[in-house]
């Protein structure tokens, strides 16, 4: 009996350890939080699991409130238990005295625009909404930058420039921008992409033949002789999405870095190789690998390389057919241009 007994026992420990071992809510995080002003989608999914891709997984959407799917400065994430499983959900919570709240679903009045981003817009406003990747058909005679007045250097906003092409009737607002980097796949020779960058903004003032009078709405750096000008398609791109992990394996490779840097840390944008035709969604994240050296092995003479080192966390922002920018969430050592991404 005795023996029974213990063998209970173990069985049930086995069991809770196993458990504890395979949950993906992090040792030590909250039971609950309040969201401020200034928090990311990211943030909470780090603050409460070991692994923040993990959010579609554990988030229970709750059907009390308006825009559940939504989370907004002032919501309390709690730590639930639904069925033995644990789920994040949120509840809004209403102020009614210093000191007493009430929770009551649907009483606050709440905008899509308040809801906190998958992560900080600051670092990536121009990419979500200015810089694109563009095919040579999108670039092919162009409306182009020829000069400032009196070929004066065009640096701000209400500066008049000259720009020569065609432009059609009611379209008055251009963004300006230089061509980056174009992408070609090693392997393949297949073209990806240009990177347009965006530098500015400007608004149709007069015309004259092929020659256009324009005035600076608004400007990042420098205007030049050369700029393209492209209609205005500045779009509200959604900027709430959730970490998640690609639906099936994905490999792809880092090809750039803002700012053309050789070193990539925290924060930074990257461009990588893979889009939306090979199954790459906004909010996946990505496991980076630094590529392994290749030695040589003094012994026996031979050169041999080194296994891949992981490296940290990317998460894509923003797709295109064949390309896609992604932020760095996570360094624990530099990356470099040509590192590798897979699943997490």
């Amino acid at each position: 009996m005795k023996k029974m007994i213990f063998a209970v026992l173990a069985l049930s420990a086995a069991s809770v350890f196993s458990w504890a071992d395979s949950s993906p809510i992090k040792s030590g995080s909250p039971d609950e939080y309040v969201v401020e002003k200034g928090d990311t989608l990211w943030d909470i999914s780090d603050m409460f699991l070991d692994a923040p891709w993990q959010w579609p997984e554990i988030w229970h959407a709750n059907p009390d409130i308006e825009n559940p799917h939504l989370i907004f400065p002032g919501d309390v994430v709690r730590l639930v238990y639904i069925d033995g499983e644990p789920r994040l959900t949120v509840d809004r919570t209403v102020k009614m005295a210093p000191g007493d709240a009430k929770l009551e679903p649907q009483v606050r009045v709440l905008s899509a625009e308040d809801a906190i981003p998958a992560v900080s817009l600051d670092k990536i406003a121009s990419y979500l909404s200015r810089s694109r990747i563009v095919t040579p058909d999108e670039v092919e005679g162009v409306p182009y930058i020829l000069a400032g007045t009196k070929n004066r250097v065009i640096t701000g906003k209400g500066d008049t420039v000259y720009a020569r092409g065609e432009v059609p009737d009611g379209t008055s607002n251009y963004d300006v921008f230089r061509q980056g980097e174009t992408f070609i796949d090693e392997e393949s020779d297949e073209f990806l992409g240009i990177h347009a960058i965006g530098i500015g903004g400007v608004r149709v003032d007069d015309t004259e033949g092929d020659v256009i009078r324009l005035e600076v709405t608004r400007s990042e750096q420098e205007l030049r002789a050369g700029d393209i000008l492209l209609p205005n398609a500045e779009r509200a791109v959604d900027s709430i999405f959730y970490p998640s992990a690609p639906d099936f394996p994905i490999e792809a490779k880092v090809l750039a870095v803002e700012g053309g840097v050789t070193q990539i840390g925290k924060m930074d944008v990257m461009i990588i190789d893979k889009g939306d035709r090979d199954g790459v969604q906004v909010g996946n994240v990505f496991e980076a690998f630094v590529q392994g050296e290749t030695i040589l092995d003094r012994v026996s003479g031979d050169r041999v390389t080194l296994m891949d080192e992981r490296a940290g966390l990317v998460m894509v922002f923003r797709t295109f057919d064949k390309l896609s920018f992604a932020l760095v969430m996570e360094a624990t050592r530099p990356m470099a241009v040509g590192d590798k991404l897979r699943n997490p």
